[in-house]
C-alpha cells in the first residue's frame, strides 16, 4: 500500500488550502481554497491549478471559510466529478460562500472596469471572474452531508469522522483511517476553548500523523473573556466622539459573534445601545443559517437566548442592510453607529466603500477583529500604514487603528498545544504544519519538537511525503 500526502496550497501561508492523499493512486483532497493577497499572484494561483480536478475521486470540506471552500467552483470547471463531504451546517454556508464570491467578482470587476476607462492614467489591471453564479452552484450538486461522530467512506476501504473543530459553525476536523490501519488526522482550522455561540474542540481518536494548522504559530491570544471588555471600550469611545466604528468581518461567524458580544453587553447594561448596521446581503444570509443549526450551539447559547426564545441575532437597534441603495445611505447617517462589513481582510466587498468614507477621519475606530494575511488592505490597516489605496486611489489613514486579538477564532501556540495534550500521542510519529507564515510556522515547530513530539516538518508547496 503506497500512501503519499503533499499540498498545493496554505503552505508558509494562510490561503488556499488544498491538501492531498494519494492512496495507491486514488486521490483523496482535503480542502479547496481559495488564495488571497497580491492580486496578479493570487488571480494566477486561483485560476491555474497545478494538478488534474478530473483525477480527484473524492474531496472532504473542513469547514466552509473562503480560504478553505472559494476555490470548489473552479474544481469543478476542470472537471472533478466526486463527491464533496461536509456537515450539514458547512454545506449550507460554503453555499452562500460561493454564491457572494460570484457576486463580489462581477461587480469588482465591473466597478474596476469602469475606473479604469474614467481614469486611464491610473493604468489598472481588470481581472475577469473566476466564476459566475451559476458556476458557484455546481459544487452543491457534489455534497454530502454527515454529522458529526459518524462515519462514512469518502473511498472504498477509507473510513473518515468529524469531530467539532471549535472554529466556525459547522467546522469539522477530520480522522481518517486507511487501508492497513493508518490513522491520520487533519485539523481544518482548530478552534479555541470558550468561543461564543459553538461548542469547544473535541479529542481524535489516536494518529499515526496529524496534518496541523498554524496561523496564530508564534503569538499567545488575549483570554476570550477580553473580547467583549475591549468591545465594550470602543462603544464607550465612539459614543463619547460621536464616531462611527468600522469593523471588517468574515460574514461567517465573526459577524455572529460580534452581534451575540454586543447583544450580552447591551442586556448587562454595559454599553449604550449604538446603532448597528450588518452591511452585507452575505452576512444577512449567515445569519439565517446560524438559527437553523442550533444542534452547533454551546449550552451558554442555549441558556442564554435559545431556551427562553430569544432571538440572540436581532434586537431593537440592529439593522440588517440588503441592497446597494440602504448601503450608500449608512453613509448619510449622522452620530456615533458601528458598521460590520465584509470583506473580512479588507480586499473587496462594500466594507471598501465605508472605508474611503471614514479612514481619514481620526474620530472613527477600525476594529481589526481577525488575521490579516500579508499583502491584503486588512494587514496594512492592522500594521498602521501612513497611506493605503483602495480601488487604486491613496488615501491617509486616519482613523483610530484597535486591534482585538481576542476575537481571533483560531487557536494560539499554547491553545494548539493545550488541545494536543489532551489526545494520546503514542502512536504519532509526525506532524505536518500547514496555513501559517513562516515565523508562525516555526516557532510552532519548535514548540512542538519542545513538548516531544517526535517529528514537525513544516509542508513546503507541492513536496510529496511517503507515509507508513
Amino acid at each position: 500500500m503506497a500512501i503519499k500526502f503533499y499540498s498545493h496550497g496554505a503552505c508558509r501561508e494562510v490561503t488556499g488550502s488544498k491538501h492531498f492523499l494519494d492512496i495507491d493512486g486514488r486521490l483523496l483532497q482535503v480542502d479547496c481554497g481559495m488564495f488571497q493577497g497580491r492580486r496578479e499572484e493570487s488571480y494566477r494561483k486561483n485560476r491555474q491549478m497545478p494538478f488534474d480536478a478530473k483525477a480527484v475521486h473524492s474531496l472532504i470540506l473542513t469547514h466552509a471559510h473562503f480560504d478553505h471552500s472559494g476555490a470548489l467552483p473552479i474544481l469543478v470547471k476542470n472537471g472533478f466529478d466526486g463527491n464533496i463531504h461536509a456537515t450539514s451546517a458547512t454545506r449550507d454556508i460554503t453555499q452562500i460562500i460561493l454564491l457572494d464570491s460570484a457576486h463580489i467578482q462581477q461587480k469588482d470587476y465591473e466597478f474596476i472596469q469602469e475606473k479604469s476607462k474614467k481614469y486611464p492614467e491610473r493604468e489598472m489591471t481588470v481581472y475577469d471572474p473566476l466564476y459566475n453564479a451559476e458556476e458557484a452552484v455546481q459544487p452543491l450538486r457534489h455534497f454530502v452531508t454527515v454529522d458529526y461522530r459518524r462515519k462514512f467512506h469518502p473511498l472504498d476501504g477509507v473510513t473518515a469522522e468529524f469531530f467539532d473543530a471549535g472554529h466556525i459553525l459547522g467546522a469539522a476536523t477530520v480522522h481518517l483511517t486507511l487501508p492497513g490501519g493508518l490513522n491520520i488526522g487533519f485539523s481544518g482550522d482548530l478552534g479555541r476553548e470558550g468561543l461564543p455561540i459553538i461548542r469547544d474542540p473535541d479529542v481524535l481518536p489516536p494518529m499515526d500523523y496529524l496534518v496541523l494548522e498554524g496561523t496564530y504559530g508564534d503569538r499567545l491570544h488575549k483570554s476570550i473573556g477580553m473580547a467583549g471588555e475591549e468591545l465594550a471600550e470602543l462603544i464607550h469611545k465612539a459614543d463619547a466622539r460621536r464616531s462611527k466604528i468600522l469593523i471588517p468581518a468574515f460574514t461567517i461567524e465573526r459577524t455572529q459573534e460580534l452581534i451575540y458580544i454586543i447583544h450580552t453587553l447591551q442586556q448587562e447594561g454595559r454599553v449604550p445601545k449604538l446603532p448597528i448596521f450588518i452591511d452585507s446581503p452575505m452576512a444577512v444570509n449567515a445569519t439565517a443559517i446560524f438559527k437553523i443549526h442550533p444542534e452547533c450551539f454551546d449550552e451558554e447559547t442555549v441558556r442564554r437566548f435559545i431556551s427562553v426564545n430569544v432571538d440572540p441575532f436581532g434586537f431593537e437597534n440592529i439593522s440588517y442592510v440588503v441592497s446597494s441603495v440602504e448601503s450608500k445611505k449608512i453613509n448619510d447617517f449622522q452620530g456615533p453607529a458601528i458598521i460590520i462589513s465584509a470583506s473580512g481582510m479588507a480586499e473587496s466587498g462594500r466594507i471598501l466603500h465605508h472605508l474611503i468614507q471614514h479612514i481619514e477621519n481620526p474620530d472613527n475606530i477600525i476594529a481589526i477583529v481577525g488575521f490579516m494575511a500579508e499583502n491584503t488592505l486588512g494587514r496594512r490597516l492592522a500594521e498602521r500604514a501612513k497611506e493605503v489605496k483602495i480601488f487604486g486611489r491613496p488615501y491617509l489613514l486616519k482613523a483610530e487603528i484597535a486591534t482585538l486579538n481576542a476575537f481571533s477564532a483560531h487557536a494560539d501556540y499554547a491553545e494548539t498545544i493545550a488541545w494536543l495534550k489532551r489526545h494520546d500521542l503514542q502512536r504519532l510519529k509526525k506532524i505536518f504544519l500547514v496555513h501559517g507564515e513562516d515565523a508562525a510556522l516555526e516557532n510552532l515547530q519548535r514548540e512542538l519538537l519542545g513538548i516531544g513530539i517526535p517529528a514537525v516538518e513544516i509542508v513546503e508547496y507541492g513536496a510529496v511525503h511517503e507515509l507508513n
